[in-house]
Order: structure tokens, then sequence, then C-alpha cells
């Protein structure tokens, strides 16, 4: 029987994996990348890195709901953002009633495609880690928000996105969300400027097993990220969360051995490298693909960004210049395009019709040649690298216009003696106890004079020998 809170347009089944799909993707933040991010760096900025994750995670809710939302899928303000308004608030009308996609009502929507603009900018940091003052970041998160992810979700996803009306296919977020956050990252990391020499130089992780745990749940996590995507709990659901899970496998495995043949060990970090690039690659294309494309676009991505980051990074100046903390460029930016354009490849038009309807348009080259088609897939093809190029201008230039901005109000870069002590000086906390009464060593050494260590017996003699 339908009821107010049940009408008859609201498929219960489809709401209720549309919300545990979106928690999904909300855990590969918080606590994924909050996890990750703090174990992956120095110890002297895990804290540091770790908190930058979450708030960016509680900063993007905000600014969603007050005007993100309808900037990224609202009416057509100019050909690519919405109008911004409060309708993000509006519990009793706007959020109660259907959404412009799904059989739910539009707070799922909202929740949903929250989680996508949140890890965005959390990924956006992982290129910034261990030097950007937190109060640039501050600021920094809902500019770039407005500016630049409201434009690119708009244009690529939103019903009245002139790249969505062209046919870009960007299954659940290649374009919109990795390729951005790759170029973002490496543009503001242009503009901060890079880490200490020393920093640089040694930058080993604080904790290995914590950053296996964070990508775990990242891994994990992708089941709702790209299950997700086409707003139904549906075939093409199923189609791309096992699509998903094998393209990550491949790109995991062949990293894997790339890494033990060309440096002779095998690297859990690479490992994680490579699971990354594999869940990136296949976004774009999860619900658009055989299985067998998936483990071919697995192949590719586990070797393609391999050889960008470990071969070509070393080789080209402009990339050895900026310094990309997390290689965000190459695990996001060039995994994100080699999915996008792979997509337009080798998407299959009996699953593209699930996604997209009877649309024509949408075919991958492989199967339009097969068909005497080669036009509509050379069309693909094009359409696919034009939302590339859009993609790269608009974050090279609004990142780029975001960071000068926010350089005029406050220093971008912390301060020498910042970077030189890390957590301890930013934020006055310290990510592990691990000397004498709960106190860390930097702060029983450095701070000696003001800290008693009465419950050390070796108290007396330290005060001895300082």
């Amino acid at each position: 029987m339908a009821t107010e809170a049940a009408p008859e347009w609201l498929v219960k089944g489809d709401n209720a994996w549309q919300l545990a799909a979106a928690t999904l993707v909300g855990l590969q933040s918080v606590p994924g990348l909050v996890i990750l991010y703090g174990g992956i760096v120095k110890k002297k900025w895990a804290v540091n890195s770790a908190f930058m994750a979450l708030y960016a995670f509680a900063a993007t809710m905000v600014c969603w709901c007050l005007w993100g939302f309808r900037m990224s899928f609202g009416d057509r303000m100019l050909p690519f953002v919405g109008r911004p308004d409060f309708s993000g608030l509006d519990g009793a009308g706007f959020l109660s009633a259907q959404g412009f996609a799904g059989a739910y009502p539009a707070a799922t929507l909202l929740f949903f495609q929250f989680v996508f603009a949140a890890i965005t900018l959390i990924l956006v940091a992982g290129s910034l880690l261990g030097r950007m003052n937190f109060k640039a970041w501050m600021l920094f998160v809902p500019l770039w928000l407005t500016f630049s992810y409201t434009v690119g979700a708009f244009s690529v996803w939103s019903p009245n996105g002139f790249l969505f009306k062209a046919g870009v296919m960007d299954f659940a977020g290649g374009f919109v969300i990795h390729l951005s956050s790759g170029i973002a990252g490496f543009t503001a990391a242009f503009w901060v400027g890079p880490r200490t020499a020393k920093d640089r130089e040694a930058f080993p992780p604080n904790n290995i097993l914590l950053t296996l745990v964070g990508a775990g749940l990242l891994w994990m996590g992708w089941t709702g990220f790209n299950g997700g995507a086409p707003y139904a709990a549906n075939i093409d659901a199923s189609v791309a969360v096992v699509n998903t899970h094998l393209c990550t496998a491949t790109s995991l495995l062949v990293w894997l051995i790339l890494d033990t043949f060309v440096f002779g060990r095998p690297s859990a970090i690479g490992a994680v490298n490579g699971m990354i690039t594999g869940l990136v690659c296949i976004t774009p294309a999860a619900g658009l693909v055989q299985g067998w494309a998936a483990m071919l676009m697995g192949l590719l991505s586990g070797s393609v960004p391999w050889f960008t980051m470990m071969v070509l990074h070393k080789r080209c100046r402009i990339l050895k210049h900026v310094d990309d903390t997390l290689a965000i460029l190459h695990t996001h930016g060039v995994a994100g395009s080699l999915g996008g354009i792979l997509t337009g490849v080798l998407a299959e038009p009996r699953l593209c019709r699930l996604f997209f309807g009877d649309d024509p348009r949408y075919v991958g080259l492989a199967y339009a040649i097969r068909g005497d088609r080669a036009h509509a897939g050379l069309r693909q093809i094009a359409v696919q690298l034009a939302g590339i190029a859009f993609i790269v201008a608009l974050n090279v230039v609004v990142t780029s216009v975001v960071c000068l901005l926010v350089g005029l109000a406050v220093p971008l870069r912390l301060s020498e003696e910042q970077l030189a002590t890390g957590d301890d000086a930013i934020h006055g906390e310290d990510a592990y106890a691990v000397w004498g009464d709960g106190e860390t060593y930097e702060q029983s050494v450095h701070g000696s004079r003001r800290y008693q260590m009465t419950a050390n017996p070796m108290s007396s003699k330290v005060d001895d020998m300082i």
C-alpha cells in the first residue's frame, strides 16, 4: 500500500541499495583514505595528512547541501553549470520528491553524489601532503568544489550538461572524479611547491599495515562506487561490480609482477598503486564492458601508469619538478584518461543499452567496426577525447586561480619551522605515543624541560644528562 512516506513511485529495493552504495563510497573516504593517508606518510605528517581528508569530507557535505548539489545537477544556469539554491535543505519539499534519476527521493541522490564529491577533494589532497598550510586547505576545499567539481559534474553527468548531451561515456567518474583530481592535484602541487629536500629524498610510510587496511576499505568500497552508478539494483549494477573487482585484481597482479622483475622484490605499496589504477581505469567503463575487456583494461592499468610513474616520471623535467606526493597524477589522472579512452573502444552495445537506453550513439569502436558502423565508433572516441580535454583545461585553469586567490589570504605553504617539525608544530598533536608515560619521543627530548617523566624509572638519569 502506498503511503505518504512510501509513495507509488518509490522502489524500496533501489532506494535501499542506493543508500548502501553511498555509505560504501563514504567509507572509502572516512575511514578508508583517512587511514591510508595517515599510514603512508612519514610519522611526523600522519595526523596532518589524515586530518586533511577528514576536514574535506565534512566541509564538502555542508557546501554540497547549501549549493553544490544544485550547481551539479540542478536547473541549467550556463552550458556547464547549474543554478545554485538552497533546495538541498528542503527536506519536506525538494528532497522528499522524486529525484532526477532513479525511483527514489532526491535526498538519496544528494547523499550518493555528495560522497563522490568528497572523495574527489580527498584525492586532490594526496598530491599536497607534507607541506600545504592547513588553513589554506580549509579555504581551497569549498572554492575548488564550487568552481571546478560542480562544473565537471554538471557538464558530464547532468542531463542538461553539454558533454552529457554530446554522448560522453563516464559510467561512474573516470573523468569527473579521477581525471579531475589527478590534474587538480598536480596543478595545486605546482603552486604550493615541493616538500623539503629531506622529505622528498626519504618519505617512508610510518605504518604499512594501516596503509593496507585503508587500501582494503578503498577496494571494497568500490562495490558501491561503481555498483551504485546505474541508480538501481539491476543487472547492470551486478555486471559493474564483477568487472570492477576483476579489473582491479588483474591490475594489482600486473603491477606486482613488474615490480618483482624490474626491481627484484615485490612491493606492498606498489601493489596498492596497482590496485588503485585498476579501480580508477575500470570506473568509466564498469557496467559497459565484457569481463574479458575488464581484464584487458586491468593489464593496461597495471602497466601504463606503472611506466609513467616509474620510468617516464624520472625522465621528464616537468614531472620531476612538481612534487606530487602520492603520484595522484599517475594513479588517477593517467589511469582515468586511459579508462575513458578504452571505454570508447570496448563499450559493448547491449550493456550500453542497459545504462543509456536505446540511444544508438553509445557504442565502442571495436563493436562499431564489427557492425559496419565505424563512423559511430570514431565519433565516440572523439567525444571521449573531447571530454578529457575539457576536464584537463578546466582543472588547470580553475585550480590555478583558486590557489592564487587562497594565497592572497593565507600562505599556501607551511613555514620552514613547521615543515621541519610536522604534526606537533601544526596541530600540537602526534600520531603515536611511544615514549615515557604516554609522551612521544619528540616531546620527551625536545620538550624535556617542560615534561617530567615521573612514571619512567630512568627519569632522574635523563634529567642529569640534560
